[in-house]
């Protein structure tokens, strides 16, 4: 099931380190291009490794239809992801091709595009271009100054703005996940590396979904990449979730359309999920939890299977011990109703036969759920949220995907998906599992030409979530903290785990706040802080520390990571 929503919010940019801008001039062959046809470079936002940069081509001339700029880097530069252009680079040379939506001209001459890139050492505009092949040279416009003060060091000891109080302490974090493809093919070794690893440009996902097919000759598709999510990442847990039995056991006869199971197959149904389990354990792939059934409130016309919430009591209860090596769930409701999760619940024996609750956020919060589920905290069983999926930013479908710095794809992203990540956190829930983890609105691009992704490469979603994922790891546990009235518009968690205490901050107003002083419970040795924002993706940010404090601007429309070494 798949809802959506669409929000606007003003954006504003905070945080970037503006550098030059060449403007060059360029000398185009007769007939290609009207004369005084120009190229402006500019490098909009850098950080710790990583840039953003624009570029504008005017003047072009209403009869050009096709374009080709190239330029060198002298300084070891690398370009990643592009957008309103097809971008390549060999060695130190980078090539931008017009694409179909950027290639006829506007009337007045001028197309525009940008990219990601990499460096190290120094990040030096180029000097020189060749657009269609004639070369061109060019001069430097002075430094903007930085948008926002630099950090100052507070007082020893001095008032904090955000104080963290680990003495009082909340749920343990099991993680945050997406799933892979549920009917299509298995994400490549590359895709699960950087949707799973903890290095530079990888997200950190601790918990990977996958579905549970009816049909076993289709099981060994994702092996490959979840012995890949398994060895490579961290701690990383796989949660199986199927969406139907076989079509035999069922009272429609089909996979799809809903229908029942019948309860004289309710034993061949524990035997089946059973099978599964053991069969992906003998593939090196061991099974932390299995789902009992997705959305066993939601018959659509595609794989699927009703439950009521005693029949889900009555399964768990009778076939529950079947399944081994696993830990069951239920129920995966589509707005975590609690009519299917409470009769397990309420019932000692089939209690004792689940370890995880589960439900998805489509219509939680409309419908007052996305709160502490008491039932389940008084019975210790951790509360899962498996699934949430909105991409309503592109309205009719306009490419706007593919462009990191797209200001309705950061809002969509910061004040409803980032958002409620913090506020499950706020209800005690135990991890957050987004839908797929590799579609063009997700956290890395699948290459789908309609929406300018490139496949794999890792997207604006992937970069904010990973302030979540990357830093708050499984075992840590979400603590108390307070806050004073100049950090009142920051949404704040804090966890500790693994001798750091880490908090993740959203801004979503439209002011930066400047000079914050967070106070760790003693002192520390180090901190370390990383923000994303329109136009910066988990980048280093500096900070000051003293003692048991640190100093950090939060900018304004970002989410941000301080991460306190004790």
């Amino acid at each position: 099931m798949r809802r959506s929503r669409v929000t606007n919010a003003a954006l504003v940019s905070a945080g970037a380190v503006l550098l030059a801008s060449a403007a060059v001039a360029v000398a185009m062959p007769a007939g290609a291009a009207a004369a005084g046809c120009s190229v402006k470079y500019s490098v909009s936002s850098q950080w710790q490794g990583g840039f953003g940069a624009n570029v504008a081509i005017t003047n072009l001339g209403d009869a050009v239809t096709s374009w080709t700029l190239t330029w060198n880097y002298n300084a070891g530069q690398t370009v990643t992801q592009a957008w309103n252009t097809t971008l390549t680079q060999s060695g130190t040379t980078v090539t931008a091709r017009n694409v179909s939506y950027n290639g006829a001209i506007a009337t007045n001459g001028t197309v525009s595009f940008g990219f990601n890139g990499s460096w190290t050492g120094s990040n030096p505009d180029p000097t020189t271009f060749a657009l269609n092949g004639v070369g061109c040279t060019g001069g430097t416009e002075p430094t903007p100054p930085p948008t926002d003060p630099p950090p100052t060091t507070p007082p020893p000891n001095g008032p904090a703005d955000i104080t963290v109080n680990s003495a009082t302490r909340y749920q343990t974090v099991d993680g945050f996940g997406a799933a892979q493809s549920i009917w299509g093919s298995a994400w490549s070794t590359t895709d699960t590396q950087t949707l799973v690893g903890m290095g530079a440009n990888q997200l950190g996902l601790s918990i990977v979904r996958t579905g549970l097919s009816p049909e076993s000759s289709e099981w060994a598709t994702h092996v490959n990449s979840l012995k890949t999510a398994k060895s490579y990442g961290s701690n990383v847990k796989i949660l199986a979730s199927p969406w139907t039995a076989p079509a035999a056991w069922k009272t429609n006869n089909s996979r799809v359309n809903g229908g029942k199971l019948r309860t004289d197959y309710y034993d061949d149904y524990a035997n089946h999920l059973n099978s599964y389990v053991q069969y992906m354990r003998g593939q090196g792939v061991p099974i932390d939890v299995t789902s009992v059934q997705n959305e066993p409130d939601w018959h659509p016309d595609y794989d699927s299977m009703d439950w009521s919430g005693t029949e889900l009591r009555t399964f768990v209860r009778d076939q529950g011990t079947k399944v081994q090596n696993t830990k069951l769930m239920v129920a995966e409701a589509v707005n975590l109703n609690y009519n299917f999760t409470d009769p397990t619940l309420n019932d000692s024996t089939a209690r004792n036969n689940i370890g995880y609750v589960g439900g998805h956020l489509y219509g939680t919060e409309e419908s007052g759920r996305l709160r502490p589920y008491s039932l389940a905290e008084q019975h210790n069983k951790p509360v899962w949220m498996t699934e949430w999926n909105l991409h309503a930013a592109d309205g009719g479908g306009s490419n706007i995907w593919g462009n990191p710095a797209n200001a309705a794809v950061w809002n969509e992203t910061l004040d409803d998906i980032m958002r409620t990540v913090h506020k499950s956190m706020e209800a005690n829930w135990n991890a957050y599992i987004w839908w797929y983890g590799k579609r063009y609105y997700s956290f890395i691009g699948d290459g789908e030409s309609a929406f300018g992704t490139v496949a794999g490469a890792p997207l604006k979603r992937g970069y904010a979530f990973s302030q979540y994922a990357k830093y708050v790891r499984p075992g840590y546990q979400r603590v108390a903290l307070t806050k004073s009235s100049k950090a009142s518009p920051l949404e704040v968690t804090a966890y500790q785990g693994d001798g750091k205490v880490t908090l993740v901050i959203l801004n979503r107003s439209n002011s930066a706040v400047n000079n914050a002083v967070i106070q760790a419970p003693q002192n520390v040795s180090r901190a370390e802080h990383y923000l994303t924002s329109q136009n910066a993706n988990a980048a280093s940010q500096p900070t000051s520390v003293n003692g048991g404090q640190a100093t950090i601007n939060v900018g304004a429309r970002s989410i941000s990571t301080l991460v306190f070494t004790l």
